[in-house]
């Protein structure tokens, strides 16, 4: 386990210090870099004060994470419905081959 350590980042031009475990630090500042650019930009949009940026950020974040979460969860119950469907296939083809095997050695010549 890595040992605690102090880093400082900026949102919005202002200072912050955050303790994080020194395995991390390059992780955090590049969360904050990510933070700070989706707070600039909805700064951009006309929204005042710092606490409503954070609070307008947060909201966005939020959503972005549902709305991806939730693509994920389909694209796996696609994939469990796929190799169901997989299954029944190779189910089958496994059956006529067999079919056309006992046909052939039942064939008379």
């Amino acid at each position: 386990m890595s040992e605690a350590s102090s880093v400082v980042v900026h949102l919005l031009d202002k200072e912050f210090r955050v303790a994080c475990p020194a395995d991390e630090k390059e992780n955090l500042i590049r969360a904050a870099r990510f933070l700070d650019d989706k707070m600039r930009e909805v700064r951009a949009s006309n929204v005042l004060g710092l606490e409503r940026i954070a609070v307008m950020t947060a909201l966005n974040l939020a959503h972005e994470l549902l709305q991806t979460s939730g693509a994920l969860s389909q694209q796996s119950s696609d994939g469990d419905r796929i190799g169901k469907l997989l299954g029944k296939v190779e189910a089958e083809l496994k059956e006529l081959d067999d079919i056309s095997r006992q046909s052939a050695s039942n064939q008379v010549y």
